[in-house]
């Protein structure tokens, strides 16, 4: 039988899922797994050996036009799946799997176009984002602890050794991610800054700070003046997988990183500004701390923070003093 999961949504999104891969072989043994996910998408799934193969999906670049739905059509058609699972609700993947002619095509209700699916799931809205994910495949009662678990196949040892040599990272050491998505999601730079300050040198880490190039900016802020080791743009996604898959600590906002380090099991001091814990999305059994402003009429402003605060305060971002992530911090690691 040939199984395919579809999750094309951004990276912190696709660990959320990676449970749903180790589901779908319970639900089907001996199946094979396909799993359709965006380019950056294959770099995180690259050596997970439950996947049989991995279909990309370039939507928003090469494969954005028509010309690039047809083909991935073609390409979805030829592989002759027998069941679709899609966690991913937009218009544009309901109609792909319905053109595609997949006998079995498992979707959420409120997906765009649901009709279009022959088996149609009820979300739970108010579960964390990866039990809803596993609602899709049963009832999330059926589902243990350990099936829970998000699931990396990061590097080994070796290349991990291979990766913290290159940049010349010492144990112990800590993750700072100070950015994000969406401005309104981030904390501001100089709270972080001097958290950097206070980790060399009160709690004696090295400090690692990461990002994507966009994120260039805010990271030269943090790191600015430090002895930190500013590595923003300069690691490819496997790299920054076995730089956080070793910290002691990761200090971050709500993105990708957070996922990332509960994946590993790596000591969390979340800072959630615009948005909330409450939508889901918050850290997945790991020691982890939450930190944001409370009592704030206008928090949260919307699901995925915005590019600037609707009321010009930018008081979630502004008004979370430092002690409250030191605090956070000496709880998460012994000095």
């Amino acid at each position: 039988m040939k199984i395919l999961l579809v999750q094309t949504s951004f990276l912190g999104d696709l660990i959320l899922s990676t449970p749903v891969i180790g589901g779908l072989l319970s639900k089907h043994p001996g199946a094979e797994i396909y799993l359709m996910t965006t380019l950056l998408g294959q770099a995180l799934v690259r050596k997970d050996r439950r996947i049989k193969g991995v279909i990309t999906f370039d939507k928003k670049k090469s494969e954005k036009g028509l010309r690039g739905f047809f083909s991935k059509l073609k390409e979805v058609k030829d592989h002759k799946f027998d069941i679709v699972y899609s966690l991913h609700k937009s218009y544009r993947t309901s109609i792909l799997l319905f053109l595609a002619q997949i006998p079995k095509r498992v979707g959420f209700s409120k997906a765009h176009l649901s009709f279009l699916y022959t088996d149609r799931v009820q979300r739970p809205p108010k579960e964390h984002d990866v039990l809803r994910n596993l609602s899709l495949i049963g009832h999330i009662q059926e589902f243990t602890t350990a099936e829970m678990e998000l699931k990396l196949y990061g590097p080994s040892g070796t290349e991990s050794k291979e990766i913290l040599d290159l940049f010349s990272i010492k144990s112990p050491y800590a993750v700072i991610a100070p950015g994000s998505a969406w401005a309104t999601k981030r904390w501001n730079a100089s709270g972080y800054r001097e958290i950097v300050q206070k980790l060399l040198t009160d709690f004696k880490h090295d400090v690692v700070v990461v990002g994507v190039g966009s994120e260039k900016e805010i990271a030269d802020q943090v790191a600015f003046g430090t002895k930190a080791h500013n590595l923003c743009g300069k690691t490819d996604l496997f790299q920054l997988m076995g730089i956080v898959s070793n910290a002691s600590l990761m200090v971050c906002n709500d993105s990708m990183n957070l996922h990332l380090a509960s994946a590993f099991k790596i000591p969390t001091v979340t800072i959630f500004c615009a948005t909330s814990p409450d939508f889901g999305f918050g850290p997945w059994q790991n020691k982890a701390q939450v930190i944001e402003k409370e009592n704030l009429p206008c928090k949260p402003c919307s699901r995925h923070g915005g590019n600037s605060c609707p009321t010009g305060t930018e008081l979630c971002m502004n008004g979370i003093p430092t002690d409250r992530v030191t605090d956070a911090i000496n709880q998460m690691i012994s000095r």
